[in-house]
């Protein structure tokens, strides 16, 4: 698989929620937008969306799991990342600065390199009233992170707007 150059690189961060099979979207809006596309998904996740898919749409392999040591790099480095659905956990992970995924490392790496983030939060309305949930978006908030609007777990045709994500990264 080849990389276009010149182009920008966004690595989209897919979680297990509902709402990641229409992850195809996001690709192609940014892919559309003229962005180079490798996704990351917590290993939950690859049970949400038809990876098959994604890959054949980037060009790339999904990537789940962290690369043996002395495997070459497959990605480069990110221009942005967005992260969508994040879930409870995941948020609630990264704000904590836990990498125990290679999806958490890579947000709290990203963080660390000062690369643009943004997030579309997919959390029920029981667990967004969570303490714990309010202050870890206090927390990343705090880091620069730009959030859209919260989903609360409904129908893809409910209205993710995935659009949202690549809108958060505009200057």
């Amino acid at each position: 698989m080849t990389e276009q150059a010149g182009k920008p690189f966004l690595y989209v961060v897919v979680c297990a929620a509902g709402v990641a099979e229409g992850v195809g979207a996001l690709i192609t809006l940014a892919q559309e937008r003229d962005w180079d596309v490798g996704v990351i998904a917590t290993p939950l996740a690859t049970g949400f969306f038809d990876t098959a898919a994604a890959e054949e749409q980037t060009g790339r392999m999904i990537r789940s799991a962290w690369r043996s040591p002395g495997d070459p790099r497959p990605f480069p480095d990110p221009d942005a990342v967005v992260v969508a659905p994040a879930t409870f956990n995941t948020v609630n992970k990264w704000a904590a600065g836990i990498s125990d995924t290679l999806a958490l490392g890579t947000l709290c790496e990203a963080y660390g390199l000062g690369v643009p983030i943004a997030v579309l939060p997919c959390v029920s309305e029981a667990l967004a009233a969570h303490p714990a949930y309010q202050e870890s978006l206090k927390r990343l908030r705090g880091m620069g992170v730009r959030f859209g609007e919260h989903s609360f777990g409904g129908p893809v045709e409910g209205g993710f707007r995935w659009e949202r994500a690549l809108e958060l990264l505009d200057p």
